[in-house]
């Protein structure tokens, strides 16, 4: 083999490395009584992976939302109804910072001043009737002082601000 035959071989494996991490273009999560389609996630504010591959973290942050997600709905929707959303934009709390070579992942720091946001379409459908519809642009600039500080659960900061959402504007509208 030639060096220049090496050379492109080599291009063309790293760019199926690529293509292997790239996820659905608009994933749909389904939990329950909750359908979640998040919409061109590459266009997120911030769903940046720390320490994993990209895909794989946005697949398991995606899924344990919507799991969360159904948790609560199901404590606020009658039996026959459902929440379906579509999210436009994701920025989970914190910030992530390289470390420059002193580990082999990023940090994810959380401060006062990256706070988590979420926009949203939603409908809460009954049978084949939407009861409920409108859109969200949620931000909790209060997030590290309203949640118990011993809690260490993923996306506790973004389930709390949902769970909130869920309470305070879907369960008095039913």
């Amino acid at each position: 083999m030639t060096l220049k035959t090496l050379f492109v071989a080599g291009i063309l494996a790293s760019s199926s490395v690529w293509a292997a991490d790239e996820a659905a273009e608009n994933p749909v999560t389904e939990d329950g009584v909750v359908k979640v389609e998040w919409q061109d996630p590459n266009s997120f504010r911030d769903i940046r992976s720390s320490g994993d591959i990209q895909s794989r973290f946005e697949t398991r942050t995606f899924d344990q939302l919507t799991k969360n997600l159904n948790k609560e709905a199901s404590k606020v929707l009658k039996p026959d109804q459902k929440l379906e959303m579509v999210v436009t934009d994701l920025d989970l709390a914190g910030d992530v910072r390289p470390t420059f070579g002193a580990t082999t992942n990023d940090l994810r720091v959380v401060k006062d001043i990256y706070p988590p946001r979420i926009t949203f379409s939603y409908k809460v459908i009954e049978g084949d009737q939407v009861i409920i519809a409108g859109d969200e642009k949620l931000t909790d600039m209060n997030f590290m002082h309203s949640i118990n500080k011993m809690n260490n659960k993923p996306y506790r900061y973004e389930n709390e601000m949902l769970t909130s959402w869920l309470k305070t504007s879907i369960a008095p509208q039913l």
